[in-house]
């Protein structure tokens, strides 16, 4: 999982996995989901983030459990 911010975008994107993107659905006003050619979503893409996401705190809650690192 990759997530980059885009200052001078203003766009937070998260990017799931690394597969391509084949279709991409407006989900809300500037909120976009990414998806693959089997309709799995492999991104998301927040336009205007500093708006819409406290992007001075980050909080990886239960995402470096080393049993969860391993795989």
């Amino acid at each position: 999982m990759k997530i980059q911010y885009f200052p001078d975008t203003d766009t937070l994107s998260i990017r799931l996995n690394n597969n391509p993107s084949t279709e991409s659905t407006e989900i809300a006003p500037d909120v976009v989901v990414d998806f693959d050619a089997e309709g799995a979503v492999v991104g998301l893409d927040i336009d205007l983030a500093s708006s819409k996401v406290d992007l001075k705190h980050l909080d990886l809650q239960g995402l470096l459990r080393p049993e969860l690192l391993s795989r």
